[in-house]
């Protein structure tokens, strides 16, 4: 079973890496910003994790994913991008959301959570 769970992982990984590959640049989106910093969470009961991504806007996609961070859950994860968008877009310095996994556990919905906080910057 573990060389079923890797070969799944992998196959997750390299779709997400294809959909990265395959979106615009953030900076043909939104060409006045510089900097950008998502601050992450994703809760599952009484537990959550948390980490920071610094994106590189010259380089990163206009794609806002995070697969969820439980390893048993199918087809989850967190698409983020409509909302950061429309943030970027409108120029807001600060904004955040959430969002509720979309996966499944076996024959049960999966209940993780992610919230975020965003920090942009933008040139003069």
């Amino acid at each position: 079973m573990p060389q079923r769970t890797n070969s799944l992982a992998a196959q997750r990984f390299a779709e997400r890496r294809r959909k990265e590959d395959e979106a615009p640049k953030l900076s043909s989106q939104v060409p006045d910003l510089t900097a950008l910093t998502l601050d992450i969470e994703e809760r599952a009961g009484a537990g959550a994790t948390k980490h920071t991504r610094r994106l590189l806007v010259d380089r990163a996609p206009a794609l806002f994913f995070v697969p969820c961070g439980d390893p048993r859950c199918i087809d989850g994860g967190h698409d983020i991008t409509t909302t950061v968008m429309r943030a970027l877009r409108s120029k807001e310095t600060s904004f955040s959301g959430s969002d509720d996994c979309t996966g499944t556990l076996g024959s049960s919905v999966c209940s993780r959570v992610l919230q975020f906080d965003a920090k942009a910057e933008y040139a003069a």
